[in-house]
């Protein structure tokens, strides 16, 4: 919640983070975007951004 709307940060784990955006996936759904940057098998790299949401 702490990203401020449109920023980016990548997440770099040594092991599949998959279980992290299932978790954002249910709790911010629309919220935000996941790009794999690099998948394994040493390290994943993922960038994280916050969506601009517009309410009509």
């Amino acid at each position: 919640d702490q990203l401020p709307v449109g920023e980016k940060m990548i997440l770099i784990n040594d092991t599949d983070p998959s279980h992290i955006f299932n978790e954002l996936k249910e709790k911010r759904f629309g919220k935000f975007e996941w790009e794999y940057i690099e998948e394994g098998p040493e390290v994943w790299k993922v960038a994280l951004a916050k969506k601009y949401l517009k309410y009509i």
